[in-house]
């Protein structure tokens, strides 16, 4: 049930994707100013991407990183179009499910977005998922890992990371077989990403995993999981949430006495963790993730920044391939192949989920978090 949307006539390119120099937004004869590889006259002049997701809040350098990609990415276009450019529309969830279904709402009745970067995190995409779908909305996630999500029929909806699945299956592996622990605490926040990331470690752990608990959101006090962690003798903890949480486990684990292995996930990734849980007791912590780190000149920065770099250049890559309706952009991004990708080979399966993903494990060593030297995991 897709919506047309507005025509995106006459658009052109003077490179693909994998250069990095997309042009588009031909004028409507074809015509195009070949010496500064702009033109104008196409529907999409002036016309917005959206990006849902945090941008303040607990998580929000998780979505600060995200725009740092799609600004790269609109950049370099921009800069080769400069008669014919796409801006960008911000739209700051903080992450919450609940806050994010009313600004849903206005991006679908906003006619000059013709497609989203986002939602950022799981609830919101689960929260906001139909809207889209009935609107006919395109929409790419950078981030948002929740196997449910591409489970739910809304075939306008995609990702460019591995799913929870992936990521929980590879962080058991490496606890138990790299790290050699024998009895896992696992903790969860209580959100989908967290209880889906969570749910799938201490399915894989199987017998390794000794006892499980949850926080709540906004807590500082984790004196009670932490004399549970404790008293089940568990030698490492997995903490599926994000990273203002996680560093207070972590560091009032530290304090408690706890030696063994605090392991976290794609949402602590990040590093806030070594602010909030402090050098020493951040020390010796993998963060896990289903992203490598970004190539070498890349100019944005922060986990999910090169997800968000390429889920930005698939729309504009649907642009050049002479897209003229939101249903010609979803086919297009649906049989959308790129081996060369920022962020790895993209491409995507029936349901929106990318074909191919690694995990990879990333240190904190000195009180710095490591993020040019990660090792794959899986």
């Amino acid at each position: 049930m897709i919506r047309s949307k507005k025509t995106l006539r006459g658009v052109v390119a003077l490179a693909g994707v994998a250069a990095l120099t997309l042009s588009a937004c031909g004028s409507d004869d074809g015509d195009k100013d070949k010496d500064n590889g702009s033109a104008s006259g196409s529907a999409l002049c002036g016309k917005s991407l959206a990006f849902l997701g945090a941008l303040t809040g607990d998580a929000g350098a998780l979505g600060q990183n995200m725009v740092n990609g799609i600004d790269l990415a609109l950049k370099e276009y921009n800069a080769k179009n400069a008669d014919c450019k796409v801006t960008l529309k911000e739209f700051d969830s903080q992450g919450s499910p609940d806050k994010a279904p009313a600004l849903a709402t206005q991006i679908i009745n906003d006619d000059s977005i013709f497609g989203l970067i986002g939602p950022g995190f799981s609830g919101e995409s689960l929260a906001t998922g139909k809207t889209f779908f009935e609107a006919g909305l395109p929409s790419i996630s950078p981030s948002a890992t929740n196997v449910t999500i591409t489970q739910q029929g809304w075939t306008t909806w995609h990702r460019v990371i591995g799913n929870d699945d992936a990521q929980g299956k590879a962080d058991a592996k490496y606890l138990t077989e790299t790290a050699g622990a024998t009895k896992v605490f696992v903790v969860d926040d209580g959100q989908d990403y967290s209880k889906g990331l969570a749910g799938t470690v201490k399915t894989a752990l199987g017998s390794a995993m000794v006892d499980s608990d949850q926080i709540s959101v906004g807590d500082t006090n984790m004196s009670a999981v932490v004399t549970s962690i404790k008293n089940s003798g568990a030698d490492a903890v997995f903490y599926g949430g994000y990273y203002t949480e996680a560093g207070l486990l972590a560091k009032q684990l530290r304090q408690g006495g706890f030696k063994g292995t605090f392991m976290s996930g794609d949402g602590s990734q990040d590093p806030n963790f070594v602010k909030v849980a402090g050098a020493d007791a951040a020390n010796g912590a993998v963060l896990s993730a289903p992203a490598g780190p970004a190539p070498a000149g890349f100019e944005a920065t922060g986990l999910y920044a090169t997800q968000s770099y390429d889920a930005t250049n698939i729309f504009l890559a649907a642009l050049e391939d002479g897209a003229e309706s939101s249903e010609d952009i979803n086919k297009f991004i649906g049989s959308y192949t790129n081996a060369d990708g920022i962020s790895g080979p993209i491409a995507f399966d029936d349901k929106g989920d990318i074909k191919e993903s690694k995990i990879y494990a990333y240190f904190v060593k000195d009180g710095v978090m490591d993020v040019e030297n990660p090792e794959p995991i899986e």
